[in-house]
């Protein structure tokens, strides 16, 4: 292939992707200018109100962002006892083992299912147990959803935990050992403060990962639009209403559901810009 040809290709490839993310801002905030324009951006973020009465139309964001943050925020707190052990396990109990391998391998697969494959085991086996130990009258709700959602997320944290645990020199670990540090001291005094910051990466991506979460969440969260009070309380996320009601909407609603996915594209963008920016400050010398 031609040399100038190959460039020409290479440059074409490197800025499609910046292209086409302009297309997705431009189109989302063209079709949300109308419920902006109508309600006010600051109004249409802090109502609580979602009724689509025909003459008495009233959108608001609030309960769908509430709920979003909520369950993000549920998961990664189920996520941290998890993964954390995973990661250790795989990055320095067992590293470079065929435990370590099987185990890296299991993680991997779970982080290939299906979404909706962890919905329907969320639906059919976790909501009932639920209900049968009296945590959640209904089954459904924020603590349904978060508990499934952790389980999505341990395997993307536990694996990228591994990783920066693995970069952790190991003379570091040595001259612990050699003052007479054992395995819990060297990980508590050197694995951890050396690797610290790219775990907490780790986990800023992985909110990421469950911040946009559509088919699951739609099927155990409850689907109320609605402020959730306690965590097992029903309500709706910014993914599962747009999911929910998109087929049927029109106008005004269809432009405030567009809305909240420009809100939703721009927290999920943020949150992967930190993670970026701290992925690229944690390294490891």
């Amino acid at each position: 292939m031609n040399d100038k040809l190959y460039k020409i290709l290479l440059l074409a490839t490197a800025l499609a992707m910046p292209i086409v993310c302009g297309g997705v801002v431009y189109a989302l905030v063209t079709d949300a200018y109308e419920a902006f324009e109508h309600f006010g951006f600051f109004n249409f973020l802090t109502s609580s109100e979602w009724s689509y009465t025909e003459g008495a139309e009233q959108y608001g964001a609030l309960p769908f962002i509430t709920g979003t943050l909520t369950t993000t925020l549920l998961a990664l707190l189920f996520c941290i006892p998890f993964s954390l052990p995973v990661a250790l396990f795989v990055g320095e109990y067992f590293k470079d083992t065929k435990a370590a391998s099987v185990l890296g391998a299991a993680t991997d697969l779970l982080a290939g299912i299906p979404s909706i494959i962890y919905g329907l085991w969320g639906f059919y086996t976790l909501r009932p147990l639920l209900m049968a130990l009296n945590i959640s009258p209904q089954g459904s709700g924020i603590l349904t959803a978060s508990l499934v959602l952790a389980i999505m997320i341990v395997p993307y944290a536990a694996s990228l935990s591994a990783e920066f645990i693995k970069m952790v020199p190991s003379d570091l670990k040595e001259s612990a050992y050699s003052l007479g540090a054992t395995r819990a001291e060297v990980i508590r005094t050197v694995v951890f403060p050396v690797a610290g910051p790219g775990i907490f990466t780790s986990y800023i991506l992985a909110a990421g990962r469950a911040l946009g979460e559509t088919m699951t969440v739609t099927m155990l969260i409850g689907n109320t639009n609605t402020i959730p009070h306690t965590i097992t309380s029903t309500g709706n996320s910014m993914a599962s209403i747009i999911a929910n009601q998109f087929g049927e909407a029109d106008d005004l609603r269809l432009s405030s559901l567009i809305a909240i996915g420009l809100i939703l594209f721009l927290m999920t963008a943020c949150i992967n810009l930190i993670g970026k920016i701290m992925i690229k400050n944690a390294r490891i010398e």
